[in-house]
């Protein structure tokens, strides 16, 4: 029996959702979603080394993701096999990523959600599971961390996806490999792949009541179409970073007011950013592990709801902040996915919001990042006053125009 591919049929028909699973996942424009994603083998990109010679990728991999892709340019996410999960632990798999994860790497649960992070990503680094063929199916780029050739049948369409698909290396850039593919991508090139993924694209609903309905020799339903389930909105799920992050400052601007920054999250040892800077400072979560960082941040960032009746106002927290805290120059309480209240160590209060798209939307930036730049703008002898009433705060390629509104202290 031919009955099609009903997982495939709900990625196809949720395709114009892509946006939106974006915005979901808190990918703003500029910025590129990179899924991690594995099956379940010993030579499988978590499974270890795909020869018995060479070592274990994947804590390379994860070291490099947070080392080298600023976070306000990337997001990260892993999709892994159930059985990782279920075989080895919750608890187990958590651990494994732990670095990774207070760096801001998602884990995506095991079962629901996977669909919607292949249709939102601009390139996916996996292995010879089936979730790597369906992002080639569906036209993402594909970048191989492991494939197992030889484990594998040789006319099998996921063998043709291994001689077709390019292969990451360790030497060089992990974001170089990346933003290659990206940008050589041809959204024809796994055409013939695509045609393979099902024999009957879009039909499979329709096939399969017509086989249940046969088995229990019964008519079919003439009124109603037969129909999948929609793939559903997830839930919101922004990065968030608990590791200290390291700001780096590239240019400040004063005409009109500028400050372009780069962020990276380097949890635990792992390596830091090799990249040069006109100078830098270090942010720190107050809900760190890395508790013993909070005493020497530059700055102190708080996420929480401006109600939150465990923290007080924005403005009592920061106050409190900046006492707990003697060297850290600004502390800055995150309200809103585009806002916070931050206050100097000179102890002026200022409300930083994001300008709304133009089609309103709000701007998904960390609004750490707008702390940072203000951080930066003081701390090089420029006045609050001459950032007034807004100032560029630039990500990458984006522009982000903040309004700099000072509140009552």
């Amino acid at each position: 029996m031919l009955a099609g591919d009903p997982c495939y049929d709900r990625m196809l028909a949720a395709l114009p959702q892509r946006a939106a699973f974006r915005r979901a996942l808190g990918v703003g424009p500029g910025q590129r979603l990179i899924v991690v994603s594995s099956t379940w083998a010993p030579r499988s990109l978590f499974g270890g080394a795909a020869e018995p010679e060479a070592d274990d990728l994947l804590p390379w991999l994860l070291s490099r993701l947070s080392a080298e892709l600023p976070a306000d340019e990337y997001r990260t996410v892993a999709v892994l096999h159930p059985n990782i999960w279920y075989g080895h632990g919750p608890g187990q798999v958590r651990a494994w990523l732990d670095n990774a994860r207070r760096a801001g790497l998602d884990a995506i649960p095991p079962l629901d959600g996977w669909q919607q992070a292949l249709i939102a990503a601009d390139c996916v680094l996996g292995d010879h599971s089936s979730v790597t063929y369906y992002a080639a199916s569906i036209g993402i780029p594909v970048v191989l961390g492991s494939f197992p050739q030889q484990d594998l049948d040789p006319l099998s369409p996921v063998a043709a996806l291994g001689r077709t698909a390019p292969r990451l290396v360790r030497r060089g850039s992990l974001r170089a490999q990346i933003d290659q593919v990206i940008a050589a991508h041809d959204p024809g090139r796994y055409k013939e792949l695509a045609e393979q993924t099902s024999s009957a694209p879009g039909e499979s609903a329709a096939l399969l009541r017509r086989l249940f309905y046969g088995l229990m020799e019964l008519p079919e339903p003439d009124r109603h179409s037969a129909l999948l389930d929609p793939l559903p909105l997830p839930p919101y799920l922004p990065a968030r970073r608990t590791a200290p992050v390291r700001v780096l400052v590239g240019g400040i601007g004063s005409h009109p007011p500028e400050v372009s920054v780069v962020r990276y999250a380097v949890a635990g040892a792992g390596p830091g950013p090799a990249v040069c800077a006109d100078s830098a400072h270090t942010v720190v979560d107050e809900e760190t592990r890395e508790t013993g960082r909070l005493g020497i941040a530059d700055v102190v960032v708080r996420y929480a709801a401006g109600d939150d009746p465990r923290l007080g106002p924005p403005a009592a927290w920061t106050a409190e902040a900046l006492d707990r805290y003697p060297y850290c120059g600004l502390a800055a309480y995150v309200d809103g996915p585009d806002r916070c209240v931050v206050r100097t160590r000179d102890g002026d209060l200022v409300r930083l919001s994001a300008a709304a798209a133009l089609d309103g939307r709000a701007d998904l930036c960390d609004p750490a990042a707008y702390a940072s730049a203000l951080h930066a703008w003081l701390a090089s002898g420029r006045s609050l006053e001459r950032a007034l009433p807004g100032i560029t705060v630039r990500t990458g390629a984006t522009a982000h125009r903040v309004a700099v509104e000072p509140l009552a202290p």
